[in-house]
């Protein structure tokens, strides 16, 4: 019986203006860069960064497109600065993900799901703590394709019942930047019923109207969320640097 081979499966790799335009965004955001700077031209960026003069051109139309950069005819590439609305969406499409970065983005992620549940705990009336319920038990039932969904939910009611809209936005928008930047491209997978049961505590907190327990309940939780996304991304440089 001949030996049987089995399929390769190779990862996907980046796009080469990806990869460029991630470059060119650390470079802006180093400090050395003030707003209205003019960067290196495109046969200078080409020979610095060792890739053809049509992958630079779509890195930096990329980013003239997001407002990072602007594009003065017969003059050259001004960086333009880093307004709050552009710096939104270059994290919002991962484009932003230095270690440093990184970590100071699932910190301050941290930080308000902490705060946002002692201040649920405080104003949740029994309606609030009837949806929190249901949220709970659609993450004990659902499928397992549905369980990051149904976690998101219950995070998301948390903030809703919190009293604050503005920490209740910062909040969606930093979940949808980790959502969309980090978990998507690292798969970063763990054990469904330890997510279920860090939830648990933090419920109980909230109806029992115990900020401060609630306070603990949710960094217990966030602390072993966040070094989850932390090592999923350490391993995921580690492939890439291996692979170059």
């Amino acid at each position: 019986m001949a030996a049987e081979l089995s399929r390769i499966n190779v990862e996907p790799r980046e796009p080469l203006a990806s990869e460029v335009s991630r470059r060119l965004i650390d470079y802006l955001m180093s400090g050395d860069v003030a707003p209205g700077d003019r960067i290196p031209s495109e046969r200078q960026l080409t020979e610095m960064l060792g890739v053809n003069r049509p992958t630079v051109r779509e890195a930096i139309k990329s980013l003239g497109f997001l407002g990072l950069l602007e594009v003065r005819q017969s003059s050259g590439t001004y960086f333009r600065g880093p307004d709050s609305d552009v710096l939104y969406r270059l994290l919002e499409l991962g484009l932003v993900l230095g270690e440093r970065g990184s970590k100071d983005l699932l910190e301050a992620r941290a930080e308000l799901e902490t705060l946002v549940a002692g201040l649920a705990a405080d104003v949740i009336d029994d309606d609030g703590v009837a949806v929190l319920h249901g949220c709970l038990e659609t993450m004990r039932t659902c499928a397992d394709e549905d369980f990051a969904a149904a976690d998101m939910a219950f995070h998301a009611a948390v903030a809703d019942l919190c009293g604050n809209v503005v920490l209740r936005d910062m909040l969606r928008g930093l979940r949808r930047m980790i959502q969309r930047g980090w978990i998507e491209r690292t798969g970063t997978t763990r054990s469904r019923q330890v997510a279920y049961d860090d939830h648990v505590p933090i419920l109980a907190a909230i109806e029992r109207r115990d900020a401060e327990a609630a306070r603990e309940a949710m960094a217990a939780h966030m602390e072993g969320a966040t070094q989850r996304l932390l090592t999923a991304l350490e391993r995921q440089g580690q492939g890439q640097g291996k692979e170059g």
